[in-house]
């Protein structure tokens, strides 16, 4: 009997898991917590994660059972597990599936209204507390004899919302509507001479995603080559027969920026082949989506529209921006572009960077629950701590992979992170001290002490490298673009103009892009090897590994990418800036501290 002593995990009451990293069990209890866990920190010798009843509600959606959550952690500990975490795992295990949400079956209901559909429970009393629940029987309109609780099929999404602010997540059995056919296959792997094939781990992604609920998801952990056993005949690379009971066919999966998120989409739009919606963060996030779109499947362009502030046109595939969906014209008023969502009959509605999607289309979102919905994002951390609404409207967790781990396996660059600091110059230091709390922020983002770092990484220690200086302040990013000579991208660069730039950094032409917020997300410059990131917003996590993301795939020289965030010495922004790393770090990534002067 092996001694529990060498075990690799300490289980705590307060739902902490410690993992050891030099274990030989490492692996194999990281692969099990992967399940039901969410990864809090990882740096060299003790990883930390820790159970939450979201983390649980994402395991038992994937069929994990508290018995099979409590033996894993028991095969692993070194300790007995802590009583009040083993009730707790079990407490919240057995919410999951008391409430489920069903289609209108007035055999089986006792309703004579077809149209609605019912929450059930085998728990009588939990049916009696709902219903006496003001804020959720808003949402009902009546009760059957058997005492099934009904709802209009627009509640559909709102229900859910409510009862999982109660602590109760609802299954739903409801289903999905097939949407309108729509032939989309992947093209072959040989065409003009470009391989193309989906990695292992985004064949996994896709088979997590088109699961039935009660199918667990595979190994998402250590995902392993010998798994990619993709052929011709997989579902993921063919079309197949849609019914509207089918129950897989929403969640988030979870991957990297770099490694290839848009590819799962795609896969998922070829193995469903029906008429689809996909929501982008920008007009240049839609365009590359478009072009992906072209390069990757066979669809023709009558086939695929762009909606955006710029051209507006909705086809059979519909990619647009949040911005414009959110778009209204006062404060107050409508959403008119919300309309998009019912001008077709779709069958896929694809949220990309779903970790940004705005609260208005939350709104939307909780009306459209007929639709298969599948997130895309690098990381489910959300500033506005609404990741249970993304489990509740979009779906369950269906796929994560470590960022670390992919490194390992070369799909992703090796990143080197720097943070550089420098001192505020003394003529702005009475401005600093006198200044309110914002403006303290500014006046340290903006530190012109900045300035010679950026041409000194520019110029001496990267010179020929292809580099992307990123900011949030305008004038400053002005006074930057002008002393490297290098062009300047913005919110208010036209788009065509813009994707000339891009064009021009891919081929090299312009080695150097000054860039503001625009490039936090779904930037497609797989040639970018260095990110020097000169101010950013507060403390936003989400920002970091966006703006580290930009950097992260693989280059044709196997260097690793290098990303450097500079930061006045001794104010808000280094507070700040140790905010902004903290997902980075627990993530694996190890930050080098440098001095602006030794750079220099």
């Amino acid at each position: 009997m092996a001694d529990e002593r060498f075990n690799p995990l300490i289980v705590q009451s307060d739902r902490t898991v410690l993992l050891e990293v030099d274990n030989p069990r490492f692996e194999a209890a990281r692969d099990c917590l992967a399940r039901f866990a969410e990864l809090e920190k990882s740096p060299e010798h003790v990883h930390t994660y820790r159970i939450t009843p979201l983390s649980i509600w994402n395991a038992a959606a994937a069929g994990l059972t508290a018995d099979e959550i409590l033996q894993s952690l028991t095969s692993f500990s070194k300790y007995p597990l802590p009583a009040a975490l083993v009730t707790e795992i079990k407490e919240y295990a057995s919410r999951y599936g008391r409430l489920v949400l069903r289609p209108a079956d007035p055999a089986a209901t006792g309703s004579e209204n077809p149209g609605r559909i019912y929450l059930e429970s085998s728990d009588p009393y939990l049916i009696e507390e709902i219903w006496r629940n003001d804020r959720i029987r808003r949402h009902l309109t009546g009760r059957t004899a058997q005492g099934y609780l009904e709802l209009l099929p627009l509640e559909r999404g709102r229900i859910k919302q409510g009862l999982i602010k109660l602590g109760f997540p609802v299954v739903d059995r409801v289903g999905y509507v097939p949407g309108a056919p729509l032939p989309i296959r992947l093209r072959d792997c040989t065409r003009a001479g470009k391989p193309f094939a989906l990695r292992p781990y985004q064949q996994d992604a896709v088979r997590a995603f088109l699961a039935p609920a009660s199918t667990a998801i595979p190994n998402v952990a250590a995902t392993n080559e010998a798994n990619a056993d993709a052929n011709s005949d997989s579902p993921i690379h063919g079309s197949c027969e849609q019914t509207a009971s089918y129950d897989g066919g929403s969640g988030v999966v979870v991957l990297p920026c770099g490694a290839g998120k848009t590819m799962v989409g795609l896969a998922v739009m070829a193995h469903l082949s029906c008429e689809t919606l996909i929501l982008a963060t920008s007009t240049a996030a839609v365009h590359q989506w478009i072009r992906e779109i072209f390069d990757k499947t066979d669809l023709s362009p009558d086939e695929v529209g762009e909606y955006t502030g710029e051209e507006k046109h909705i086809k059979p595939v519909t990619v647009a921006t949040y911005q414009i969906l959110t778009h209204r014209k006062r404060k107050g008023g409508d959403f008119p572009h919300f309309a998009l969502f019912n001008q077709k009959d779709w069958g896929l509605v694809i949220y990309d960077e779903v970790h940004l999607l705005p609260a208005e289309v939350f709104r939307i979102t909780a009306e459209i629950q007929s639709r298969r919905r599948l997130g895309l994002t690098a990381t489910l951390v959300r500033e506005d701590k609404r990741e249970d609404d993304v489990f509740t409207l979009i779906g369950p967790k269906r796929y994560d992979v470590p960022w670390k781990t992919l490194e390992q396996q070369g799909w992703i660059a090796t990143a080197q992170c720097t943070e550089v600091r420098v001192e505020l110059p003394e003529s702005l230091r009475w401005d600093y001290a006198v200044a309110e709390s914002r403006e303290q922020f500014r006046l340290a983002a903006t530190n012109p002490a900045k300035l010679p770092v950026v041409e000194a990484l520019v110029r001496k220690v990267h010179a020929g490298e292809s580099i992307l200086v990123i900011g949030h302040f305008l004038d400053q990013l002005e006074t930057i673009a002008g002393r490297l000579g290098s062009p300047l991208i913005t919110g208010q660069t036209g788009s065509r103009r813009r994707e000339q730039l891009y064009d021009a950094f891919r081929r090299g032409d312009e080695p150097v892009l000054v860039v503001s917020r625009v490039a936090n997300f779904s930037l497609d410059l797989p040639e970018a090897s260095v990110a020097i990131q000169v101010s950013g917003t507060f403390g936003s996590r989400q920002e970091e590994a966006q703006r580290l993301g930009r950097i992260l795939r693989p280059k044709a020289s196997g260097r690793p990418a290098s990303f450097y965030t500079l930061v006045t010495r001794e104010t808000q922004e280094q507070s700040f800036a140790l905010r902004r790393q903290l997902f980075l770090t627990e993530q694996g990534y190890r930050y080098h501290i440098a001095d602006g002067d030794e750079i220099q």
